[in-house]
């Protein structure tokens, strides 16, 4: 399942640190609803906070008739967070809040019905079993839903149901919120009307090379789960960043990649759009060696035997670690030649930004395959 694109979240800045000690911050696992309400406003269909705190939102408005015409209207929107609360637990959590109660003109709002939904259209693996809380399907009246406008549903799916190379155990699926509203009896106009906000689109793994792969001791809670969004992984290239020569490096390659090394007049290096974003390549390390070998090749040609005087390194990007790296077309008939950037950069920084790239994998659960992605962001 292709991950959807959405608006990546800014991270909170970064301390500076040593390259020793440099990590990557840890994704945001919480969202309140004053957040997902002053991001929610506009046209906005999704906000994504980080792959463990997304919301969503819907407007319900009833225009109110009878036979001689339009007579009132009233309206209510319901605002909808998925987290995933704890690294160590599968449980997703959707939180529904009813809120903005409005009623115009002469209208039977009193008397009307709200039904809250949280469905699993369709999942794959097609016999992977969700396991949802009881605590929806609920339907109330209007009054009833503003004396009690809060609702939690959780989703989960125990592991040993998935599929994916390297003992990934991945299941993917659709988590659909419905909201039904009914006229009570007497009004002019469509009932019961069903409102679908964006779909969220949880993703389930164990893989062995992630977090909590064992389970800490309970092999049921092994794995985790995330949101199937473009993740964002952030390097800064303010003066003081442990790894700014790196960053500056990926700043070349997107904004100038005709200047870079190996020369390449149609050059378009991915990793900074959600219509082109990296994978990340793990399981197969005879492709990550190739990737390493032909970025420090170019290196050499470029620069000379002795371009690691003073702890340089060889940077490369797209990163050795992900299917877009220096060796790609080596692999894949359809990608460009040279469509990649090398440069010698001070050995320190190369390994702080790698240290961060490890991290942003870990924390965000990227998956080996074109079954997830991310893109980069310079600061």
């Amino acid at each position: 399942m292709t991950p959807p694109p959405a608006t990546p979240s800014v991270l909170a800045p970064r301390a500076l640190a040593a390259p020793a000690a440099v990590s990557y911050p840890e994704p945001a696992r919480t969202m309140s609803l004053a957040e997902c309400k002053a991001n929610m406003g506009g046209t906005a269909k999704l906000y994504l906070k980080s792959r463990f705190a997304v919301c969503t939102a819907l407007q319900v408005t009833t225009v109110w008739a009878r036979s001689s015409g339009q007579v009132g209207t009233s309206s209510y929107t319901v605002y909808i967070r998925g987290t995933v609360p704890k690294e160590s637990d599968r449980t997703m959590f959707f939180d529904y809040d009813l809120t903005d109660f409005v009623s115009v003109g002469t209208t039977g709002a009193t008397g009307m019905r709200i039904g809250l939904k949280g469905v699993v259209p369709q999942n794959w693996p097609a016999a992977a079993r969700p396991v949802l809380s009881n605590t929806l399907p609920v339907t109330k009246t209007l009054p009833q839903m503003q004396a009690s406008p809060h609702y939690t549903h959780t989703l989960r799916y125990a592991p040993g149901q998935g599929s994916g190379a390297g003992a990934a155990d991945l299941i993917a699926a659709v988590y659909q919120p419905e909201i039904v509203t009914t006229m009570p009896p007497g009004w002019v106009g469509q009932s019961p009307v069903t409102g679908k906000p964006f779909m969220f689109a949880p993703r389930w793994d164990a893989a062995s090379y992630l977090r909590n792969s064992t389970g800490a001791g309970n092999p049921a809670n092994k794995g985790g789960a995330a949101f199937s969004m473009i993740a964002t992984l952030e390097y800064s290239s303010q003066p003081g960043a442990p790894e700014k020569a790196v960053a500056d490096h990926i700043k070349q390659a997107f904004t100038n990649p005709g200047a870079t090394k190996p020369l390449n007049a149609q050059k378009n290096v991915p990793g900074d759009t959600v219509q082109e974003p990296l994978h990340r390549l793990f399981l197969d390390q005879r492709r990550r060696d190739r990737n390493r070998a032909v970025a420090v090749r170019e290196c050499t040609r470029a620069w000379g035997a002795n371009y690691t005087d003073g702890g340089k390194e060889c940077d490369e990007f797209p990163f050795a670690t992900t299917y877009e790296g220096s060796a790609a077309s080596e692999f894949d008939v359809h990608v460009e030649k040279n469509n990649f950037s090398v440069q010698p950069v001070p050995g320190a920084q190369n390994g702080a930004a790698g240290n961060l790239l490890s991290g942003f994998y870990n924390a965000n659960r990227i998956i080996d395959g074109v079954e997830d992605g991310f893109i980069v962001k310079i600061n």
